[in-house]
């Protein structure tokens, strides 16, 4: 039973809690953060730079050449047997420069099956699945990118396919830790549809961040707004429930990432999301919906990455990614 709560849940609402609107669209998936230092800094982020191979996803500008080499495999484990896996790779080519190359499934396991009548016909294993390959380009302290994505979709029998385009710039700043970033994520269009009545709609954003580092303070903030792309981000017209008020608005746009820099090759890092916490809150009390944390450590050439995400009471989500550059091992072989 767990398992199909689930499933419903992150088809209507997404696990990254896109929450009440989310289910207005398909292909929800890829608003959910597929890797742990993203999931340990609320979910969203699109001015980290140059930190982590798998941010290419969230913006195409923040891979460079500084990552060419870097690989790395993670794993997202939520309740029963749904887990999120992602793949990330950057190879710099000869005459075009670095491309980073990007896999992630969601699989939702196996969902029970019904007639129109109700009658039970079998499980269907369901997931959706996401290619990609990005390229971005430097001039002076600017740099822009564009990230091209093929999303396939098989929900208990019935599946969706979409191309998908994000473009994405950064600036940072010559001397100072900071950087603000912009991306336009999802633009595209639907290359077959789950039947000849669906009318899918892609999960098109605009979001808009910065993440800077005081000079003499070992934290490094991250701040970033998004939903601009949904016109239901706030709350559904057809529930019935008011919308919510003008700072409460402001504050469901925002998301809120902190790392404490401990070491060179360790950090502490924290997230909030007030939209995930308005909206996953039990009635009786707010409990810890909204806040994650995380941590990275750097052995020699590998890094691990764990963090934890709390959805509602008692329930949270668990993830790794690990991490290693393997341009020279690729060269002995």
């Amino acid at each position: 039973m767990w398992k199909d709560l689930l499933f419903y849940f992150l088809v209507c609402f997404s696990v990254n809690a896109v929450g009440q609107n989310a289910g207005r669209k398909s292909f929800e998936f890829l608003q959910v953060p597929n890797n742990a230092r993203l999931a340990s800094l609320g979910g969203y982020n699109v001015s980290l730079s140059d930190r982590d191979v798998n941010f290419f996803y969230t913006n195409p500008a923040l891979s460079s050449d500084s990552l060419s080499g870097e690989a790395a495999v993670g794993y997202q484990f939520y309740i029963a047997d749904v887990g999120q896996a992602t793949f990330s790779y950057a190879h710099k080519f000869s005459g075009i420069g670095t491309v980073a190359f990007g896999v992630q499934h969601l699989g939702y396991g196996k969902i029970k099956g019904y007639d129109p009548t109700g009658a039970e016909i079998g499980d269907f294993e369901s997931g959706e699945t996401l290619l990609c390959m990005s390229k971005s380009h430097q001039a002076g302290n600017f740099r822009i990118g564009a990230t091209i994505k093929m999303a396939f979709s098989s929900i208990s029998g019935y599946r969706a396919n979409a191309v998908l385009v994000d473009f994405g710039g950064l600036f940072r700043h010559p001397a100072q830790d900071f950087s603000i970033g912009l991306v336009i994520k999802n633009l595209g269009f639907v290359v077959s549809e789950y039947s000849f009545t669906s009318n899918t709609k892609l999960p098109f954003d605009l979001q808009l961040g910065t993440t800077f580092k005081p000079e003499h303070m070992p934290v490094r903030f991250s701040f970033t707004a998004y939903g601009f792309g949904n016109p239901h981000a706030y709350s559904d017209p057809q529930s019935g429930v008011p919308e919510p008020g003008t700072l409460d608005k402001v504050l469901r746009s925002l998301n809120f990432g902190a790392e404490v820099l401990i070491h060179r090759n360790a950090a502490l890092m924290i997230g909030y999301n007030y939209r995930i916490h308005q909206e996953l809150k039990l009635e009786d009390t707010g409990g810890a919906a909204g806040l994650s944390f995380g941590f990275s450590l750097r052995v020699k050439t590998f890094e691990l990455t764990l963090s934890r995400g709390t959805y509602v009471m008692g329930n949270a989500g668990y993830a790794f990614t690990l991490s290693k550059n393997i341009d020279k091992l690729l060269k002995r072989l």
